[in-house]
């Protein structure tokens, strides 16, 4: 039993390791063509998978320190630290609001979503395999840290589902000029609506560590 245990909690570090590596490379590729095709969804997309990235760094504080996270002095440096990534998503869905609303004042859309669309296809795949591995993981292992790691996942498939809409919607109608900022606006509601979650789970007295994220069903 001993071994299977520490077959799965590898298997976890790896695919904490494999989202970290993922969610780097499309926050870079998101944010560079959001930008260069003034694409607010897309940069925001972006943006939310650097703090994805924090996220996952954070469970793997969790599994490294294990062993120590029964002592107050552990668990309250990972509160702290779970709080502020909360606190990271609400400013990110602050700032696309802020930034859709001017969008939408300027009446000006994205040059192409084509972009999106490769990038929101390719979420969906790797997020989707993430998810269901991790999902398995957690039941192998009883972790409530794998499944709030998987619930996060599970948040980043919507988050793609709703960019993927979103540019298809405009690329079909590109004379539907706001529907980019529109699903901006969507995707900071989701966004912001995970980092009060995160914080809500950082604050409570039940608290066991990882990212803070917990609607996994």
């Amino acid at each position: 039993m001993r071994s299977a245990k520490s077959v799965y909690l590898k298997r976890a570090v790896r695919l904490s390791w494999f989202t970290i590596i993922y969610n780097i490379a499309e926050g870079l590729v998101s944010v560079y063509f959001g930008l260069e095709q003034d694409s607010i969804a897309l940069a925001g997309f972006g943006a939310d998978s650097f703090i994805e990235v924090a996220s996952a760094i954070v469970v793997l504080w969790r599994f490294k320190s294990e062993s120590n996270l029964s002592t107050p002095m552990a668990l309250s440096s990972e509160r702290r630290a779970t709080r502020a990534i909360g606190w990271l998503f609400v400013a990110l869905s602050a700032g696309v609001v802020a930034a859709s609303a001017l969008k939408l004042r300027q009446h000006i859309g994205p040059d192409t979503t084509i972009p999106g669309i490769i990038i929101s296809l390719a979420s969906l795949s790797f997020m989707f395999y993430l998810w269901t591995a991790k999902k398995n993981v957690a039941r192998q292992l009883d972790s409530s840290t794998v499944e709030k790691d998987a619930a996060c996942s599970l948040a980043c498939i919507k988050l793609s589902l709703v960019l993927l809409a979103g540019s298809l919607l405009y690329g079909l109608v590109p004379s539907f000029w706001w529907v980019d900022s529109a699903a901006a606006l969507a995707l900071a509601f989701l966004i912001g609506g995970e980092g009060f979650e995160t914080i809500r789970s950082s604050r409570r007295e039940d608290f066991t560590g990882g990212c803070g994220c917990s609607h996994c069903e």
